[in-house]
């Protein structure tokens, strides 16, 4: 499968490995929330670091796989399974540090909104193209990223952010070069991991309890209009558009 770990000196190496461009099966996003979590419950780890291998961090969902798929099994499984990772690294128990480079789209947008920290090479781009998908979902997730107005923006044309413009908003904790990014970010885990555990875990519990927006209650409202576009048939014809390298559809 996609996912892979590490432990070492308290912390937790997450690696998302899935080739051409990182989108993730259903089976992936599960692989990853369940990963998460027994991390998160596993005493010797004091920090996650969520990374990826190859062209990008995250490209979201597999809709190859999704378009082979007959009736909604997939895309129920794609929801849910999204849904399971990103409460997975919201709900970790110990701080999750993603390290982003090249792109990162739709799912890797929920997963990097919902981490504690991040990190991200120069080369780091982050967008929605979820419009132009068919769908809607994560806008919950590029709002902690993002000024509000920034985001809309971001919605409606799948325009992309820059690491640079994240570092600016304050999102982004640090911008180096794409050779030192697993460097950077294992050097902020190793700082994390030197407190004490207690305290570190009781204040991302702490953390999570006052945060204004409900992350897991925002993103489900989100993709029910999803189902929706589906129901609808619109959707569908997005996604084959995407598939078949059409540069438009109609509805």
């Amino acid at each position: 499968m996609p996912i892979t770990h590490t432990i070492e000196d308290g912390v937790a190496d997450v690696v998302m490995d899935n080739p051409p461009v990182n989108a993730l099966p259903v089976a992936g996003w599960f692989e990853l929330a369940e990963t998460l979590r027994r991390l998160g419950d596993d005493s010797a780890v004091r920090v996650v670091v969520l990374r990826a291998e190859g062209k990008g961090f995250n490209a979201g969902v597999d809709i190859k796989e999704m378009q082979a798929t007959e009736g909604f099994d997939a895309l129920v499984g794609a929801n849910r399974g999204c849904f399971a990772a990103f409460a997975a690294v919201y709900e970790c128990a110990v701080p999750v540090i993603a390290a982003v480079h090249g792109y990162c789209l739709g799912g890797g947008i929920g997963l990097v909104g919902n981490a504690d920290i991040i990190v991200a090479s120069t080369d780091a781009t982050f967008g929605l193209p979820e419009v132009d998908r068919g769908a809607l979902g994560a806008a919950t997730h590029l709002a902690r990223l993002v000024p509000q107005h920034k985001m809309r923006a971001m919605v409606y044309t799948s325009a992309v952010a820059t690491a640079a413009e994240l570092h600016a908003f304050g999102s982004v904790l640090k911008v180096v070069e794409p050779g030192r990014l697993r460097d950077a970010a294992m050097e902020v885990a190793a700082e994390i991991a030197r407190k004490s555990p207690t305290v570190i875990r009781a204040a991302k519990e702490s953390l999570n309890g006052i945060d204004p927006v409900d992350v897991k209650r925002s993103y489900r409202y989100e993709q029910g209009f999803t189902f929706e576009l589906n129901l609808a048939g619109v959707a569908d014809e997005a996604r084959d558009a995407f598939v078949e390298k059409r540069a438009d559809f109609d509805e």
